[in-house]
């Protein structure tokens, strides 16, 4: 499992070195020379950046703030608002997790595409020749990356943990040599050198900040992949493996530019002797196959959160481990990430112009998890005020700092990841609006369960022998299925049960507390409703949950039961109005989302469809 979190978890932040400073020692995003004083300063900014975002914040604070396991910013909210309760600021807490959430997948766009190409552009270092084929072999090697992704997590991870092994062996390995010639560069461990650098230039150290922030992405994927390893495997490769990797490697580029300075234009390959740059861009290749997966399994992990709160609609969920719960492939999220990673890599061509739109992503969704975490730890935890006011004047400022430079890149390319977050929050707002629009109208339509029962119980309904089943989201009503079975075709199975699957804001549901029974009206023989429990990562299906209520019901058979849905189809808008679009999409999303019957593994040829049309308020 170690050796699976450092492929999977550290893959993004692992294959920082490449492209981090050298995008610092660059005149475009750092106008500071780079004399021996501002190298151990921006140096010591490095390494004190990832001691205090991804040490101290994620690894030693926020990896404990899981949701019974599953981590991530809207597993963050999921826990917050069960220990909240109803209080406004749930409300506000929810609102600032789905803004997270929509920031984190254009940082899941954005990562892959830097990340190779900024690996295949080492090749040029020694074959400058090569310069054309960049953008072709990136593309070639991101096809394969998402190609594999439907052999799951855990496979992945087991594939990738022995290459990023080897990875950040080498790293270290790089780095040592340079620090042994410039033993000197070891006072970059200093942050009196962070701080000299910042006093005596104000705005380049500004704008640094936008550079040095590519050293800490994949923290907050590291969070989100909480869930498919585990806190303490986290915290050991760690520790053991990729931080001592990264600061042996920062500090070596800081010796090497200082002796050579010719090397700003590309630090980390120019630590290699030439003899051995190609394998080196072999290896840098792999890794960054393994860094985009960190993001990747992390956006499967958010949308399924998503799902579960109701953000968005239900997509085709594939389970890939019969052992972790969260180790998931989400075919529609898979695609939409391929196409947008390719898009960027095609407009932008190199890891260069790429990292002006990489940093906003990031630092917004860093900033979101720290004033959830400071919720978190103030009312929930009970931290003091005092240690609430260190963490806000330490990490909090910190990150606004890498928010604030990262901002004044907007026209620069920071544009892509809001214009991607903006998409993405109008498809959740309009979703969960719909949602809430369509379900009011729906329990219009549907008969309440009390008078239903107390009509079924009066009338003489011919019984057929067997056992239907109807699920069913509301408890309060009787489903339209269910409802048409009496009143339009005037038969009910002996066994009837609605079936309520109710989404708790944990990850994993225990058995033994996963289903309980309630019977039905006293005048109606054989009319139950069935409440199935499931967490984050359990599973939705019925079929093989239904049988743990055995111990109510003894003598049912649940193989042969038959599967009554209930659906209900969207009337378009009366009108084609400008105002209209938000309707039209949550129509266009409503109808397109996951068939009830592959999310609940219902069997095909024992399930029937009954439905009506609704055309009510949905969002506009």
């Amino acid at each position: 499992m170690t050796l699976g979190a450092i492929g999977v978890v550290f893959g993004d932040i692992g294959t920082s070195p490449l492209y981090a400073l050298a995008t610092a020692f660059s005149m475009e995003h750092n106008p500071v020379a780079p004399t021996r004083e501002n190298v151990y300063g921006t140096i010591s900014l490095v390494l004190w950046t990832i001691t205090l975002i991804v040490t101290f914040k994620y690894v030693l604070l926020l990896l404990r703030a899981d949701n019974d396991g599953a981590g991530g910013i809207l597993a963050l909210v999921a826990l917050l608002r069960r220990s909240l309760g109803k209080r406004r600021s749930a409300a506000a807490m929810a609102t600032v997790g789905m803004i997270g959430a929509a920031l984190f997948y254009g940082d899941a766009v954005i990562t892959p595409a830097i990340s190779v190409l900024s690996a295949v552009e080492g090749l040029t270092v020694s074959l400058p020749q090569l310069e054309p084929w960049v953008v072709p072999v990136a593309a070639v090697i991101l096809t394969g990356v998402f190609l594999v992704q439907p052999s799951g997590t855990g496979v992945v991870g087991r594939l990738f943990g022995p290459v990023m092994l080897v990875w950040f062996t080498t790293m270290a390995a790089l780095g040592i040599p340079q620090i042994v010639r410039h033993p000197e560069v070891l006072w970059s461990l200093s942050p009196h050198w962070a701080v000299r650098l910042l006093v005596e230039h104000p705005i380049g150290g500004f704008l640094l900040f936008g550079a040095v922030v590519l050293t800490v992405t994949g923290a907050e994927a590291l969070y989100a992949d909480l869930g498919h390893f585990g806190r303490k495997v986290i915290v050991k490769a760690w520790f053991a493996v990729v931080l001592p990797s990264l600061a042996l490697v920062y500090l070596g580029q800081g010796a090497l530019v200082i002796e050579h300075p010719e090397a700003l234009r590309n630090p980390f390959f120019y630590l290699a002797p030439e003899v051995l740059r190609i394998p080196l861009v072999v290896l840098a290749t792999a890794a960054t196959i393994i860094a985009s997966q960190a993001v990747i399994s992390g956006a499967f992990s958010v949308t399924h959160q998503a799902m579960r709160l109701d953000l968005l609609p239900r997509f085709s969920v594939l389970h890939t481990s019969r052992h972790e719960g969260g180790q998931i492939y989400i075919p529609a999220v898979s695609w939409a990430l391929f196409l947008g990673v390719l898009a960027l890599v095609l407009m932008f061509g190199s890891s260069a112009a790429l990292a002006s739109a990489y940093g906003l992503a990031v630092t917004g969704t860093l900033v979101l998890e720290s004033a959830l975490f400071l919720v978190l730890a103030r009312w929930v935890w009970r931290w003091s005020r005092t240690r609430v006011l260190v963490f806000a004047g330490t990490i909090g400022l910190l990150e606004l700092a890498l928010l604030a430079a990262n901002a004044v890149k907007v026209l620069d390319g920071g544009w892509i990841p809001l214009v991607i977050a903006i998409l993405v929050l109008v498809v959740m707002e309009t979703w969960r609006q719909g949602r809430r629009e369509l379900d009011a109208e729906r329990r219009e339509a549907e008969a309440a369960i009390d008078p239903f029962v107390g009509r079924l119980g009066a009338t003489r309904v011919r019984r057929l022998p067997g056992v239907a089943v109807f699920p069913h989201a509301n408890p309060d009503t009787a489903p339209l299925a269910l409802v048409q079975c009496v009143e339009r075709l005037d038969e009910l199975h002996r066994w009837a049960f609605i079936v309520q699957v109710e989404h708790m804001d944990v990850p994993h549901v225990r058995h033994v507390d996963r289903v309980s029974v309630a019977r039905l009206g006293r005048n109606v023989d054989g009319l139950f409703h069935v409440t199935i429990r499931v967490g984050f990562t359990d599973t939705q299906d019925i079929p093989h949950n239904l049988p743990l209520a055995s111990r109510y019901l003894p003598g049912v058979k649940w193989d042969k039961a038959v599967y009554y849905l209930s659906t209900v189809r969207l009337a378009p808008p009366a009108t084609h109005r400008l105002r209209d679009w938000r309707h039209r999409l949550f129509a266009l999303m409503f109808r397109n989302q996951a068939d009830r019957v592959e999310v609940f593994h219902l069997p095909p040829d024992r399930t029937v469809v009954l439905g009506a049309e609704l055309t009510g308020s949905l969002p506009r």
